[in-house]
């Protein structure tokens, strides 16, 4: 499992139907609202044989309200 870090920007207004829709989905290992450009704040496992893309479009990018994702890969430096 490998960890990825995926900010949101949602709709105005949205945030919070957007943090329940994922929070119901269970993908997420962590869930916080932030301040600055993007709304939400999720870490995510995601199991090493799946592709990171497919795995963020089909259980969190297709959530309703969403304007914007930015995902992060992390890499093991030390």
């Amino acid at each position: 499992m490998r960890p990825v870090f995926v900010q949101l920007r949602c709709q105005p207004g949205k945030t919070y139907e957007v943090a329940n829709a994922i929070y119901e989905r269970e993908v997420a290992s962590e869930l916080y609202s932030t301040s600055g450009d993007f709304d939400l704040l999720l870490k995510v496992y995601i199991p090493d044989d799946q592709d990171v893309g497919k795995f963020i479009n089909e259980n969190i990018a297709n959530v309703p309200g969403i304007v914007r994702s930015l995902t992060t890969l992390t890499f093991k430096a030390f």
